[in-house]
């Protein structure tokens, strides 16, 4: 599904005051449809809120397109903020289709919670313990000890942003892989991470939990004292960013590799 104005469009906006404001100029400038009713969407906010936006739209089953424009702080993900020329700029935006990695993750106490991340799923000491974390790919363990303050792992999408803090490489959007990612680590002292082909499962088992607690982050969403998180790309998922042709996404992560 890509964009067109003549698509029936919803307007939803962050409870921020720029992305408030922003509302009340658009909607005095075009015509919207309830959510229910849209075929694309039009999101006002930044990137926290483009995500946020993006699991509702996985947890109502609508996976309709969406344009974003800033009204945040710093809106990687999001199309310039201007009013004019809106229906010119979804006619001709460039569609950009991301699919989210799932989160199965198995508490100590035996519950099982499955979650969506869009950017990464990331695992994370809870005291002042350091995390023991046991790594496997597709049932083979290539790790028996990782010693660190946490792992995650990127979508590339997400390769940008907590990923790339923590030293992990930036991908493209086209490359059909993950990022594993170390975050601190102790032991082994030279792994710094791996790329993992995208059609494989990557299993994350604490190691003495009840010593060494570990949380699991899926984008926003937490799971405390995990046992254990299977991540792998979900493709039935898959969602739709558009972005204007001259700042599309692809060329975005690609110039982020030279950025000083």
């Amino acid at each position: 599904m890509t964009a067109n104005a003549d698509k029936p469009t919803a307007l939803l906006a962050s409870p921020a005051e720029a992305a408030q404001a922003a509302e009340v100029l658009l909607r005095d400038a075009y015509d919207f449809v309830p959510l229910e009713n849209a075929e694309q969407i039009v999101a006002l906010g930044g990137d926290g809120f483009l995500l946020q936006t993006l699991h509702e739209m996985l947890q109502r089953g609508k996976l309709a397109p969406i344009f974003g424009m800033n009204r945040g702080t710093v809106g990687f993900l999001m199309n310039d903020w201007r009013i004019e020329g809106l229906r010119d700029r979804l006619n001709r935006a460039k569609a950009f289709s991301v699919a989210p990695l799932r989160m199965e993750a198995v508490t100590v106490a035996g519950e099982r919670l499955v979650y969506p991340a869009i950017n990464e799923v990331s695992l994370l000491r809870e005291t002042r313990q350091t995390a023991w974390i046991e790594v496997s790919v597709n049932g083979r363990v290539v790790l028996p000890e990782l010693v660190c303050d946490g792992v995650l792992v990127a979508t590339p999408a997400g390769s940008t942003a907590y990923n790339l803090s923590a030293q992990g490489p930036i991908l493209p959007l086209g490359a059909n892989l993950v990022a594993l990612t170390p975050i601190s680590p102790f032991r082994p002292r030279r792994w710094r991470g791996a790329l993992i082909p995208d059609d494989l499962k990557i299993l994350l088992k604490v190691l003495d939990p009840a010593k060494r607690p570990v949380s699991a982050v899926a984008d926003q969403l937490e799971v405390r004292e995990v046992a254990s998180v299977e991540v792998c790309i979900d493709r039935s998922q898959a969602l739709t960013l558009l972005f204007d042709p001259e700042h599309a996404l692809d060329e975005r992560i690609a110039m982020e590799q030279f950025a000083a």
